[in-house]
């Protein structure tokens, strides 16, 4: 079996796991009221997307 022959380091370790941090989702100002939205997606608040309302197709 395979042992290391030294320990792994703090920086080497954060170097491979640097990929791995957070990231902030994006987000759009929605057009009509304003509020912020998925970009490429109804808006939650007044459920249009690009100009039209589509809220209804969600049943």
């Amino acid at each position: 079996m395979a042992v290391p022959k030294r320990k792994t380091s703090k920086q080497r370790k954060r170097k491979r796991r640097s990929h791995l941090a957070l990231v902030e989702p994006a987000t759009a100002k929605c057009d009509r009221c304003g509020a912020t939205k998925v970009p490429h997606a109804a808006c939650d608040n007044c459920g249009y997307y690009r100009g039209r309302d589509v809220h209804y197709l969600d049943a």
